[in-house]
C-alpha cells in the first residue's frame, strides 16, 4: 500500500492508502473542515523527519526525555513542557518544539 503526503490548509498528514481517493477520504474522515491543497504519492514506503530540522540536537537524547515527560504528564502538553524545562534547563521555545514534535511522532 502506498504512502501519501497530504497537505491541507491546517495539517500535513502522512498516511497509507490504496490510492489518491482513499488518501483524500482519510483526510476528510479525520479533518472534515480541511481542504486538501496538495496530495503526493511518496516514492518510497517510509517517511523521515530530520531531528536537526526540528531543532533537536545536542549531547542528550531529547526524544527520550520528552517522551518521559509526556508520559508523566499523561499527554498534557503544557505540563509536559514544564517538566521538560525543569529536567533539561531548556527555555520555553525549545521545550515547546521538542514536546510538540514528540506528540506528533506519537510518543
Amino acid at each position: 500500500m502506498p504512502l501519501f503526503e497530504v497537505e491541507t490548509d491546517a495539517h500535513i498528514i502522512i498516511t497509507w492508502a490504496g490510492g489518491e481517493e482513499d488518501a483524500k477520504k482519510v483526510v476528510k474522515d479525520a479533518y472534515p473542515t480541511d481542504d486538501v491543497l496538495r496530495l503526493t504519492k511518496r516514492p518510497r514506503d517510509t517517511w523521515v523527519i530530520s531531528k536537526s530540522a526540528l531543532g533537536l540536537s545536542g549531547p542528550t537524547d531529547p526524544c527520550s526525555v520528552a517522551r518521559d515527560c509526556l508520559s508523566k504528564a499523561a499527554g498534557d502538553k503544557v505540563h509536559a513542557i514544564r517538566l521538560y524545562m525543569h529536567e533539561t534547563g531548556s527555555d520555553l521555545s525549545d521545550a515547546r518544539k521538542v514536546i510538540e514534535s514528540n506528540m506528533v511522532m506519537g510518543w
